[in-house]
């Protein structure tokens, strides 16, 4: 009698299509993403008084790395070639705004006698206009506004208090930056060395790879933005010169600090150049004045950021002009300033993470350490992204 045959169970009847698989398992993973950014994201803005002035000595030693480099291949000692890449930062920008106040300060008298006839042309002109209103009434309405001002002195004064603690944050945030990017020119290799021994041994030579892909980048970025400040310095002082405006030098220079802040900083030392040239030269000239702001601004966003900023970073003119404006309305002036490069460093690092090189790097045998730096990365890895080994 042959064997009972038990048969086998049918399989579990599966009505979930493909496509609807292959959405859930897409879901799912980029929700787990979109977490981890919310949370590195929140940490950020809860530390952004430490953060801000982190990435600020970031994007400054991407500019100072391959200077303190070339002064240490010139037989420098390495202590000078720091020191003298921290001082000229601090003497470059030290000196810019001394040249503005001093400049200012030697034009005020003028400015201020300008100011006030330009008031009373201002005056005339009303009381001589259709609505002809007199100095009586003008009058009446200054009274009218100061006492107002001190009606409302108990509300100002928090306001006051406010920006004076602004002050003392900034100022900290200065000191800190500048002790950040000392310790970068200092010790970055040995920083980035013990960043990727935090990572697990398979993927130190990714992290390493992706690092040093990122940090180039970061360098292209700096140099462009640096040239797109210049170009802007040039064209409006450029222009106020051309036109007889006074004060051209401290224009172009806080042009040039101001570049570096998107839409804010341009719209400020535009309006300073515009008013100077209304105080000065009356209306006609200021017109041009503003003209000629507009095209640069114009120039600079449609043709130098997307363009010339693009090419630079590797990343489409599209994601240069969306990643400005996201950070703006994420974070203000600092989200706008740090979007470029954020996106652009990012590009570059998982565009090397995907491209797989870093797989020949892992498999290759071990290079020994050098004799001052036991136990650490090997020393074709060990150096610090954009730096030199010692």
């Amino acid at each position: 009698m042959s064997p009972t045959t038990v048969p086998e169970p049918a399989p579990p009847v599966d009505n979930v299509p493909p496509g609807v698989r292959l959405a859930a398992a897409w879901s799912w993973r980029m929700l787990v993403i979109a977490a981890a950014i919310s949370v590195v994201g929140f940490l950020i803005v809860q530390l952004r008084e430490i953060a801000i002035p982190v990435f600020v000595a970031m994007v400054v030693s991407a500019l100072l790395v391959p200077f303190r480099d070339g002064m240490i291949r010139a037989r420098f000692p390495r202590w000078a070639a720091v020191a003298l890449a921290e001082l000229s930062v601090i003497v470059g920008v030290s000196l810019l705004l001394y040249l503005v106040v001093t400049q200012v300060g030697a034009g005020f008298g003028a400015l201020r006698e300008r100011a006030l006839t330009a008031l009373e042309d201002f005056a005339a002109w009303l009381a001589a206009s259709p609505l002809h209103i007199t100095d009586g009434q003008l009058t009446e309405l200054a009274d009218q506004g100061w006492a107002a001002l001190q009606a409302n002195a108990g509300s100002i004064l928090p306001g006051v208090l406010s920006a004076g603690s602004t002050v003392g944050h900034v100022l900290v945030g200065i000191l800190l930056a500048l002790f950040t990017t000392l310790f970068i020119l200092i010790d970055g290799d040995r920083i980035w060395s013990w960043t990727v021994r935090l990572f697990p041994k398979n993927s130190r030579a990714a992290a390493d790879g992706a690092g040093r892909a990122g940090w180039g980048t970061l360098q292209s970025f700096v140099k462009v933005q640096i040239l797109v400040a210049i170009i802007d310095a040039v064209g409006i002082a450029g222009g106020a010169a051309l036109l007889g405006v006074p004060l051209a030098i401290p224009i172009g220079v806080l042009v040039f600090l101001g570049s570096f802040i998107p839409v804010v900083g341009a719209i400020v030392t535009g309006a300073f150049a515009v008013a100077i040239a209304l105080i000065y030269n009356g209306w006609v000239i200021a017109v041009v004045m503003l003209a000629i702001v507009l095209l640069v601004q114009q120039i600079e966003g449609h043709v130098l950021q997307p363009l010339v900023m693009g090419n630079a970073v590797k990343v489409h003119p599209l994601a240069v002009v969306l990643a400005v404006a996201a950070g703006s309305m994420i974070a203000g002036i600092p989200g706008a300033f740090f979007a470029v490069p954020l996106v652009a460093v990012l590009n570059s690092s998982i565009s090397y993470i995907a491209s797989g090189h870093w797989r020949a790097e892992a498999s290759s045998p071990p290079v020994s350490p050098a004799p001052h730096d036991s136990g650490q990365m090997p020393a074709r890895r060990r150096r610090w992204i954009g730096g030199t080994p010692r």
